[in-house]
């Protein structure tokens, strides 16, 4: 948990973040063809990328954060 920051920044860089609102959008096309399209090899494949894709999202809007941090260190 942060200690020098407001939580409500906390939340703002992950909702502002490009690659979060780009995650977003990517699951809620899977969520769509989930419920329209067939059930197929290819879907488990959309679900598995879409949780890469949160993955690095996450993990960029961490590394940004933490090189911030660092630069206020120094």
């Amino acid at each position: 948990m942060a200690t020098t920051r407001e939580d409500g920044e906390i939340v703002r860089k992950y909702i502002l973040n490009s690659s979060i609102i780009g995650a977003v959008i990517g699951g809620f096309s899977a969520v769509q063809a989930t419920r329209k399209g067939p059930r197929d090899w290819r879907l488990i494949l959309m679900w598995v990328s879409w949780g890469i894709t949160v993955a690095l999202a996450v993990g960029s809007v961490l590394q940004a954060d933490d090189d911030a941090r660092e630069l206020e260190e120094a």
